[in-house]
């Protein structure tokens, strides 16, 4: 579904990505972890072209959005080509990024309607169900301002099935939320992998990623230190900075 090879990005003279590869397969969860600054997020943001990478190669789902060869600048396919192959990944933001002057449900039909040009009337009974799907059916008409957070991210996750997407990404989508209102956020993701969505999740949930990840992938440095699957990552991690991250966080 995805294929990341070689990705560098820097930031003026500070080097953010350094050669970091992953793939990920359909119906896979991977979660990301690792500290602060490790390059988790910025590599989310290359993936769906939110940043620009500087060296390496990009395959969505078999179609080529960036490629370089050796220390050549990264080549990007046209607009067209580069939408196209957006609008096969779904963003969660850990800021849920809601429009408060829509309600709930316009805040979820908006792109639907805007971007893939469908009808209102076609698309509503959809984000209807996608709402009771995420438990918040009662609050199609409400304003993003009267709820919390838990129920703004639940919304965020709802908006970006609303476009269909193959694969889902979210950048710690619980970071922003009190720890009593994670809980329902997690839950709906969970429900989301025993579907088998494709999804790539950074996250400092070490109990999502120990629990519902196939994969867990860590970070640090702008390097993959370490991946493996799940239950053998937490068991026996095999990099002592993996070993010294997770004593801090377990």
């Amino acid at each position: 579904m995805i294929s990341a090879q070689g990705i560098h990005k820097s930031f003026g003279h500070v080097s953010v990505l350094r050669g970091v590869s992953l793939e990920l397969a359909r119906g896979e969860v991977v979660a990301i972890i690792g500290p602060s600054g490790s390059g988790k997020s910025t590599f989310l943001r290359c993936l769906n072209h939110l940043e620009t990478i500087d060296r390496g190669n990009i395959t969505i789902e078999g179609e080529v959005l960036a490629s370089s060869e050796g220390e050549a600048k990264a080549q990007y396919v046209g607009d067209a080509e580069i939408r196209k192959i957006g609008r096969k990944m779904g963003m969660v933001f850990q800021s849920f990024n809601l429009f408060p002057h829509l309600t709930v449900l316009e805040n979820i039909i908006e792109a639907p309607v805007i971007v893939k040009g469908l009808k209102r009337e076609a698309i509503i009974p959809k984000a209807e169900a996608l709402l009771a799907k995420v438990g918040l059916a009662a609050k199609r008409d409400a304003y993003p301002n009267h709820l919390s957070g838990g129920q703004k991210q639940r919304v965020a996750i709802a908006r970006a099935l609303a476009m269909e997407p193959d694969i889902l990404l979210f950048d710690e989508p619980t970071s922003a939320l009190d720890p009593e209102l994670t809980g329902e956020v997690l839950r709906t993701m969970r429900e989301l992998a025993e579907e088998h969505m494709t999804m790539l999740v950074v996250t400092h949930e070490m109990g999502f990623a120990r629990e519902v990840a196939n994969r867990v992938v860590f970070m640090d440095g702008g390097h993959i230190v370490e991946q493996g699957p799940a239950e053998s990552f937490f068991a026996a991690p095999q990099q002592e900075r993996t070993k010294a991250f997770l004593q801090n966080m377990l």
